[in-house]
């Protein structure tokens, strides 16, 4: 495949990825999609869009972000060198504005005067509440209440911001519910309301959005990776849920000669609820609107799914990932929770930044594959930092003491 074309051929005008991806809607919101997408092919070549939404990023969110060099923690593990894209320096403190202000910014070309979302780890949700308030947009946000006991931090701030946190009940209490809700939400107001999806998901023009929103942290790392080093690294690698940090960040890279991994979460086991890793355990299917890789229960419905960390325990993923996969570009491996855990107390005391514990997935490959390589160089993608998941790491696993010695 010619990846220097990629972004003029992938999706393609029905919104796929070779197989995947796509819009499967209901009949009523097929017109308002085609809106949303017609909308957005017209700012994204208006160049007032485009300086725009580059004032936001430079005088709002503070990018670009830096590429950080792990000293210490690489020299505990061995010669290998893993570098850090700071993503939790990102103003809301993750990856997550890099989309919000762009959808915020489409909500008000096409008029729309309310935005609602789901969040899992509340990254997203705290982002558009930000774009809400920035912008002077209603903001609704749907959250199950699991992750709201989880994720206490976050559900302050978005409450600060103004937004309406609504709790989701029903099931596992956990994402899928989420946007399960904010999906019914929309159906019922999609006139006046965006739906702004939070990752790579969803029906298209979602995917591709999101896609292009999150390139910057990409684009970004690349250059400055290389203006660092004068070469390029060995390894890039981000975790998956849905998948927007991890696309942002591949998607620059593909067309260069580095090994791209993406990294699932693998909970507490292979068992079925025991664990998230769709790419790895799951297969073809239609949820939320789009055709991608899902994990299933016996029933072919979307299957119970369990990750330490809420922003990961998604059934499905986004469509080009399971594409970038299928044609053999990027590959997809695993960590634990207690990998996870480890990795995130390691960060905090080697480097003194505390990772979230979505990005603490991601780590803890880059340090599993250091030791295997011994050489070269490992950058990754560190998407959001740890202060909303403080409060439940230390009721779980108190100050890390069991994890202060390297191994």
């Amino acid at each position: 495949m010619d990846f220097a074309k990629y972004l003029k051929e992938y999706p393609d005008k029905d919104g796929k990825f070779g197989s995947y991806g796509g819009a499967y809607l209901p009949e009523e919101l097929v017109p308002a999609m085609k809106d949303i997408e017609q909308a957005y092919l017209t700012i994204c070549h208006s160049s007032q869009f485009i300086n725009e939404l580059r004032r936001i990023r430079k005088e709002f969110q503070g990018r670009p972000t830096p590429v950080y060099h792990c000293e210490r923690l690489s020299r505990m593990i061995g010669n290998c060198q893993i570098y850090l894209k700071r993503e939790d320096l990102n103003h809301s403190g993750a990856h997550k504005l890099n989309h919000c202000m762009g959808e915020g910014l489409l909500a008000k070309f096409m008029g729309k005067k309310r935005i609602i979302a789901e969040t899992g780890a509340g990254q997203h949700g705290v982002a558009l509440a930000t774009a809400a308030a920035f912008f002077g947009l209603e903001c609704t946000i749907y959250m199950g209440e699991v992750d709201i006991a989880k994720q206490a931090p976050n559900v302050a701030r978005m409450r600060v911001l103004g937004a309406n946190v609504v709790p989701v009940s029903r099931g596992l209490k956990t994402l899928k519910e989420a946007v399960d809700a904010a999906f019914e939400d929309y159906l019922a107001n999609y006139k006046e309301t965006i739906y702004c999806i939070g990752s790579v998901v969803g029906p298209h023009p979602f995917p591709m959005m999101v896609r292009d929103f999150q390139m910057v942290v990409g684009v970004e790392a690349r250059e400055q990776f290389q203006e660092m080093m004068g070469f390029l690294p060995d390894v890039v690698t981000a975790c998956v849920g849905g998948g927007s940090n991890s696309i942002g960040m591949f998607v620059p890279f593909l067309n260069d000669p580095v090994e791209i991994v993406g990294v699932e979460p693998l909970g507490r086991g292979k068992k079925m609820g025991d664990h998230a890793a769709s790419m790895t355990y799951g297969s073809e299917g239609v949820m939320h609107g789009f055709n991608s890789i899902m994990l299933k229960d016996e029933k072919g419905e979307p299957a119970p799914v369990y990750s330490i960390a809420s922003g990961l325990d998604y059934p499905s993923v986004g469509p080009e990932h399971a594409f970038l996969r299928e044609v053999d570009r990027v590959k997809y491996e695993v960590a634990t929770d207690e990998e996870a855990v480890d990795a995130f107390f390691k960060l905090s005391r080697y480097e003194g930044i505390i990772p979230a514990l979505e990005s603490s997935h991601a780590v803890a490959y880059a340090m599993r594959r250091a030791k295997e390589m011994n050489t070269g160089s490992i950058l990754v993608n560190l998407s959001g930092r740890g202060d909303k998941d403080l409060d439940y790491v230390i009721e779980k696993y108190g100050y890390g003491e069991k994890y202060k010695d390297f191994k």
